[in-house]
């Protein structure tokens, strides 16, 4: 039988308070290779100047409660089996990956490969990109955990590329119980994903890829590698383009992937060239 997919785009920015998220997503949809998916893109505030105001502990919070909402409805309407993401900062996840659980009565399996653990704010940086994975299970942020109708189970959810964990995430990831591995560690062995899978009997799973689990010194187009100001409030990843690529071919013979999400992509080259271009008087005539 058919498994219906959609592709969303979800050009979102304000979780990471950052409008070149929004760039960022749409070039990453369009590097996509082609196929029958239908793309579909989800209504996203464009950046109009204005800063984003804090509101209750997150910056944008009134835009991003409206785009999880349109992107929940969009999702709703299609009723797809499988969903690809392409965002737009880490927050984007949370409509889809709570759509699939539902789909597959609870038991969805996510493996979240990140350098941050997103499981809930962090003290001093109010914004809702630390929070996806926290509003999955429940946590998070209370406004926002609501709209997810079956919280994810712990046990079936996997942090994969959490080198630098802070004290904050030690307390949570202990308290779930839930399973973790540093790039290091899957450098040497799959097993521990393998082993995973088959004791949580994991038979459909979702996949979110920031792209921050790579290593900036590798992969330039990170917000940790801005040429202009190098942004050193959390740890940068250490992860390759090689690795995450095996990893995520050897989980797809695992079990049946149906979600995948990347994220926060940020072309810094073609920003600055976007930006260029868009002062030239004759591309503007």
């Amino acid at each position: 039988m058919t498994q219906k997919t959609v592709r969303l785009l979800m050009p979102q920015w304000q979780g990471g308070n950052n409008p070149n998220y929004f760039f960022g997503a749409e070039l990453l949809a369009w590097l996509a290779p082609n196929n029958d998916q239908p793309l579909i893109r989800v209504p996203v505030h464009a950046y109009d100047g204005t800063p984003l105001v804090n509101e209750n502990g997150t910056y944008g919070r009134k835009q991003l409660l409206e785009q999880l909402v349109a992107a929940q409805h969009i999702i709703d309407a299609h009723k797809p089996d499988r969903i690809v993401m392409f965002g737009g900062d880490c927050l984007v996840e949370q409509a889809p990956f709570a759509y699939l659980n539902e789909r597959y009565g609870g038991d969805l399996g996510l493996i979240w490969i990140d350098a941050h653990s997103d499981l809930g704010r962090i003290v001093g940086y109010d914004y809702g990109h630390t929070l996806p994975l926290g509003n999955l299970l429940g946590e998070g942020d209370e406004e926002f955990a609501k709209h997810v109708k079956i919280p994810l189970k712990p046990e079936n959810v996997f942090i994969a590329g959490l080198d630098t964990p802070t004290e904050q995430d030690l307390e949570i990831v202990q308290r779930l119980e839930i399973k973790t591995a540093g790039s290091n560690e899957l450098l040497n062995s799959t097993e521990p994903l393998k082993e995973w899978i088959k004791s949580s009997n994991i038979k459909h799973l979702a996949i979110h890829i920031d792209l921050d689990v790579l290593d900036p010194k590798a992969f330039r187009s990170l917000l940790f590698a801005n040429p202009e100001s190098p942004y050193d409030f959390s740890a940068a990843g250490t992860m390759e383009i090689p690795q995450l690529q095996s990893l995520i071919k050897e989980l797809s013979k695992e079990t049946n992937v149906v979600g995948l999400g990347i994220t926060e992509h940020m072309p810094w080259d073609a920003i600055n060239l976007k930006n260029l271009l868009r002062e030239i008087p004759l591309l503007n005539e």
